[in-house]
């Protein structure tokens, strides 16, 4: 009976999928259960051991090192190792419900003690940093790489809105009463940042029994920063003090003589340059710069290419001064127990245990870690566009761009097996071949075949990636024989 359920389970482990030995052996797939004195290969039919060590094809036995379990509700309960997953699996109690990270759902009821589990969460403008610690080790860990798109992308979309107004294709009655804007509204790119930090903690608590959630808050100075023998009342008066407008300052600053030519070109009609394009770096003074006419010209021709480079902003500083306490409010009201800390305390206590500078690092140390033994389970989490919205080929073509979604059931952002590899999906032709890369930006492959790809899992906006684990070098990321989310 048994056996029927397993290979009606959709495990669908390919037939080209090398035959691995584990320490549970095929005992699994008969009908008696696990029998110590049975040794022998799996069948693909149910290949648990593919499932879990997930590098079948490349004929390698790597163990996932630790597996999340869901109570029959779909509760988390505290992970499990491999092999009594295994087993779990082989009787029949429990399902595949995620591969990345791996995670089965059990089919019956049992009891449901749970050990405190403390959530670090490193918030970061670009990346994030997360760490879930128990009182004797370290269970989960990952570092999210955020969107960092979104004020370019509202730029683009609000070009084309300003276009679409002035087009006498399309008419609207104009709207007069939505222009105030709610108590505690932020910035979209700002908003955006701070729902994706909610979401990559809600995403641990549904497979981690977080009870207790730590997050890092941070306050900067930026005129400090920029200035650090800056006292009393030289606050209020900045870099731009006594100057009518931000071209008059930059004019001055500059001394009145093109960056580019130092004043060869004898052209007399000065004009101010922006570094980066103005939707995306601003009109701060940091990115201007003075040209004559003649040199900007040559810039916008693309004849002329400056040396200068624009200087970093404080969007980092910024955003965390802003959202510093939001993200504390809003867990809170969601019925998390959370704390906070602070960043020079994580930097003492990271330095007193001997780790390096990283956001999982930075997060072991704010969940409470001192000695534990670190996770085996590191990932990396890149957040990504849900589709593809261009509308046009090339960046001034006016050809319509409308690909479909799936071509050869493939769609971009997939997590693909490719040559004993799992890789994503980042570029595709409409013959059927895809530029293949890893999340930190490998390239894998340029021009793949959609014959030789097998789709792992589906895309979605949260792209997950086994790491190779710091702390045990001989492990190495794995993948399972097929999408199971």
């Amino acid at each position: 009976m048994a056996e029927h359920k397993l290979l009606g389970r959709d495990t669908c482990t390919p037939a080209g999928v090398s035959q691995v030995r584990g320490p549970v052996a095929c005992s699994l797939n008969s009908p008696g259960g696990v029998r110590d004195s049975e040794t022998g290969l799996k069948t693909p039919g149910n290949n648990s051991d593919a499932t879990l060590t997930a590098r079948g094809r490349a004929g390698k036995d790597l163990r996932v090192p630790s597996v999340c379990v869901l109570n029959l509700r779909g509760e988390p309960l505290m992970p499990t190792s491999p092999r009594k997953a295994r087993v779990l699996l082989g009787r029949g109690k429990a399902r595949v419900v995620k591969r990345t990270p791996f995670t089965i759902q059990l089919t019956y009821t049992t009891g449901e003690t749970r050990q405190p589990v403390t959530l670090g969460v490193d918030s970061g403008y670009s990346k994030v940093g997360v760490s879930a610690v128990t009182e004797k080790k370290e269970v989960y860990s990952t570092e999210v790489q955020l969107r960092t798109d979104i004020v370019k992308l509202n730029s683009e979309r609000r070009s084309y809105r300003r276009n679409r107004r002035h087009r006498k294709v399309w008419h609207r009655k104009p709207r007069f009463l939505n222009r105030k804007k709610p108590e505690g509204w932020l910035a979209p790119s700002i908003q955006h940042k701070l729902d994706s930090h909610a979401r990559v903690i809600n995403e641990v608590k549904r497979i981690l029994p977080v009870t207790k959630i730590v997050v890092e808050v941070g306050s900067f100075d930026v005129q400090k920063i920029k200035n650090p023998d800056i006292t009393g009342k030289e606050y209020q008066e900045g870099d731009q003090y006594d100057f009518a407008n931000v071209r008059e300052y930059v004019l001055y600053r500059d001394n009145h003589t093109c960056q580019n030519c130092k004043g060869r070109s004898k052209d007399p009609i000065l004009q101010t340059h922006h570094l980066v394009s103005r939707r995306v770096g601003g009109d701060r003074p940091d990115n201007l710069l003075t040209l004559c006419k003649t040199c900007h010209d040559g810039v916008s021709a693309g004849e002329i290419i400056l040396k200068a480079k624009p200087v970093k902003g404080f969007k980092a500083e910024a955003f965390m001064n802003v959202v510093r306490w939001r993200l504390v409010n809003q867990l809170r009201e969601e019925g998390n127990d959370v704390t906070h800390t602070y960043g020079y305390l994580t930097k003492s206590k990271r330095v007193e245990q001997n780790l390096s500078k990283s956001h999982t690092n930075d997060a072991f140390v704010i969940a409470g870690g001192n000695g534990q033994v670190r996770s085996q389970n590191s990932y990396l989490i890149k957040q990504v566009r849900n589709c593809n919205r261009k509308l046009f080929r090339g960046n001034r073509s006016h050809i319509p761009n409308n690909p479909s979604r799936f071509i050869y059931g493939f769609q971009r952002f997939d997590k693909v097996f490719w040559a004993g590899q799992e890789c994503f999906i980042f570029g595709r032709r409409s013959s059927g071949y895809f530029d293949l890369k890893k999340l930190d930006g490998t390239k894998i492959h340029a021009s793949a075949k959609y014959q030789d790809l097998s789709l792992l899992e589906s895309a979605g906006t949260l792209l997950v990636e086994r790491k190779e684990s710091a702390f045990l070098p001989h492990l190495k990321e794995g993948v399972s024989s097929r999408r199971l989310r």
